[in-house]
C-alpha cells in the first residue's frame, strides 16, 4: 500500500500504438509533443526547430503538410531529426499518402475530410505499407455541418460522436493503430468531451486545449484543463498549444507532468515567492538557476527557500536544499539532511556545482545498475 495514497494516479487502461519508436498508451510514459511553426517546405528551418524541441525533451513532433512542397521536404526532415514525425493532413488524401511514403511515423487526419471510402482505403493502405499510425483529430472549431445541425452548437456529445464516427472509418478498413483527440479552446467543453470519450472507447487519447493563448495565459489554461484529465488518469500523450516558441510548449508539458509525478525530467525547483524574511534574493537566484540548469535531463529536486520558516521542511523532501539564514549564513541540505553553511558569495555557483555533482552520482549509479543487470 502506498504511504501517500492521495498521490496515486490510476491511469485509464487502453490499447497501445506506436508512433515510430515511441509507444503511446498502455503502460507507456505519457509522451510530450509539440508542433513546428516553420514552413515545412523549408527543411533547414524546420529541422533546426525540431532539434531545439528535442533538446527540450520532445518525444514526438508534428509538422503541417498542406501542400505537395511540404510532403516533398518531409523525407529530408525525417532523416535530419531523431524524434518521430507526425504529418498533419487536412482534406487532400494524396498528402497523407505522400507523407507516409516520405517516412512520417504518424498521420494526423480527419477521415471525414479525406473524401470517399476509396480514398480512405488508399490512405489506410499507405499507412499499413509504411508502418504509420494515425491520429483522429477532432476540433470543436471544425465539427461537421451535420453534427452542428443535430446538436445546435459544439458540445461534448457532438465531439465524441464525430470521433467515434471517424474511428469507424478506420475500423471498417481493419486499421486499429490510431489515437484520438477531441480538442477545444473552451476548458469545460474539452474536459467533458475527453471524459466521455475515455468511457466510450479504449484507444489512446492525445490531450490538448487548443488555441490556449499566449505563454502565460495558455500555460494556465492548459494546466487547468489537462491537469484535471491527467489527475483523473486520462491522457496518453499531450501537446500544450501556445502562441509562443514551440520549445516552451515542450517545457510546459514536462512541468505539467512533473507536477503530477507522471514524468520526471530535469531539475524540479521548489522555491518560495519571497517576502521580507528572505535572507538572499530568492527570485533572482531562481531565475538564474532555471536558465543555468535547463540543459540537465537527469531528474532531481532542488529547494530554494529564503528563510527558516519553511526552508528546513522543504529541504527534507528534496535532493538538494538551500535555506536562507541570518548574517549571510545559509544552510545547505543534501539528501534531506543539513550539511554545511555558505554565505552570499558564490551562492549560485555553489548550488550549480552541487547539482552537477548529484547528476554525476545519479548517472553513475544508473550505469552500474545497468551493468549489473547485464551480467546477471
Amino acid at each position: 500500500m502506498s504511504l501517500r495514497p492521495y498521490r496515486d494516479i490510476i491511469r485509464r487502461q487502453c490499447r497501445q500504438v506506436m508512433v515510430g519508436n515511441v509507444p503511446v498508451g498502455g503502460d507507456a510514459p505519457i509522451a510530450v509533443q509539440s508542433m513546428t511553426n516553420t514552413l515545412t517546405s523549408d527543411p533547414k528551418a524546420t529541422i533546426e526547430q525540431i532539434l531545439a524541441m528535442e533538446e527540450a525533451g520532445a518525444d514526438i513532433v508534428r509538422v503541417s503538410c498542406p501542400d505537395q512542397a511540404s510532403t516533398a521536404a518531409l523525407a529530408e526532415i525525417v532523416k535530419g531529426v531523431n524524434v518521430p514525425i507526425v504529418a498533419d493532413i487536412h482534406f487532400h488524401y494524396k498528402r497523407a499518402i505522400e507523407a507516409a511514403e516520405a517516412g512520417a511515423a504518424c498521420l494526423r487526419i480527419n477521415p471525414g475530410n479525406i473524401g470517399s471510402a476509396d480514398r480512405v482505403a488508399e490512405v489506410v493502405k499507405a499507412a499499413k505499407d509504411h508502418g504509420c499510425s494515425m491520429r483522429i483529430g477532432v476540433n470543436a472549431g471544425s465539427l461537421e455541418k451535420e453534427l452542428l445541425e443535430k446538436y445546435g452548437e459544439p458540445c461534448p456529445d457532438a465531439m465524441v460522436e464525430s470521433a467515434l464516427n471517424h474511428a469507424k472509418y478506420l475500423e471498417d478498413h481493419d486499421f486499429l493503430d490510431f489515437k484520438i483527440s477531441v480538442k477545444a479552446s473552451d476548458v469545460f467543453l474539452a474536459v467533458a468531451a475527453y471524459q466521455r470519450l475515455a468511457e466510450a472507447c479504449d484507444y489512446p487519447l492525445h490531450l490538448g486545449i487548443t488555441e490556449a493563448g499566449a505563454l502565460r495565459a495558455g500555460t494556465v489554461k492548459s494546466s487547468i484543463g489537462m491537469g484535471m484529465l491527467l489527475w483523473s488518469g486520462i491522457g496518453d500523450t499531450i501537446r500544450v498549444s501556445l502562441s509562443a516558441d514551440p520549445v516552451e510548449e515542450v517545457r510546459v508539458g514536462f512541468e505539467m507532468l512533473k507536477s503530477l509525478d507522471l514524468r520526471h525530467r530535469g531539475v524540479r525547483i521548489v522555491s518560495c515567492p519571497s517576502c521580507a524574511r528572505q535572507a538572499y534574493p530568492v527570485i533572482k537566484t531562481v531565475e538564474t538557476l532555471e536558465k543555468r540548469l535547463q540543459h540537465i535531463t537527469v531528474p532531481l529536486s532542488l529547494s530554494i527557500i529564503g528563510c527558516v520558516v519553511n526552508g528546513p521542511g522543504e529541504a527534507k523532501e528534496t535532493d538538494i536544499g538551500l535555506t536562507g539564514g541570518g548574517k549571510g549564513n545559509h544552510m545547505v541540505y543534501l539528501n534531506g539532511v543539513s550539511d554545511h553553511k555558505i554565505n552570499d558569495d558564490g551562492l549560485v555557483e555553489h548550488i550549480i556545482e552541487l547539482v552537477e555533482a548529484k547528476v554525476e552520482e545519479i548517472t553513475r549509479v544508473e550505469e552500474n545498475k545497468i551493468q549489473d543487470e547485464a551480467k546477471n
